[in-house]
């Protein structure tokens, strides 16, 4: 079993790129988490995790997180990528992701049902809800990230 991580930081970024992985990646760079190498998780904060705004990792670290993030190259496309992280008093949290062809309210307002939801299937009561998102309008090719990173 991995320790359990004791920090967590949300990202979002959003930027164009030459081809679909430079966007993405130029995404991630913009997000602030462009030179870790990122572990895909599922969606539970841990207990007692404690928010902080700048991600302090050395380049190269493997660091767990929950995104979403979409890639067009329809020229003019709006996309967005949005992250919530529910809170509940003296239990654990939980993280939902979103990203598509949309603005940055519709996407957040989608992370927030997705979290509410979440939430009232496990009967614990949300406490509190923060999200973080990035919307960007393609001229070439573009793509959107948001995340959270769970470090130690």
């Amino acid at each position: 079993m991995l320790p359990t991580p004791k920090r967590y930081t949300l990202v979002a970024g959003a930027a164009e790129g030459h081809s679909e992985l430079n966007a993405f990646d130029n995404a991630l760079l913009n997000s602030g988490i462009g030179n870790l190498n990122l572990i895909k998780i599922s969606s539970i904060l841990p207990p007692e995790a404690v928010f902080t705004a700048n991600l302090e990792i050395p380049p190269g670290s493997l660091i767990p997180t929950a995104y979403g993030s979409t890639i067009s190259s329809q020229p003019g496309e709006l996309i967005a990528a949005a992250v919530g992280v529910g809170l509940s008093k003296n239990t654990f949290g939980i993280i939902m992701e979103y990203s598509g062809a949309c603005s940055q309210a519709e996407a957040e307002a989608e992370v927030t049902r997705r979290v509410e939801e979440a939430f009232s299937r496990r009967n614990l009561p949300l406490s509190k809800l923060v999200i973080k998102a990035a919307e960007h309008r393609v001229a070439q090719i573009g793509s959107v990230f948001a995340g959270v990173a769970l470090w130690y």
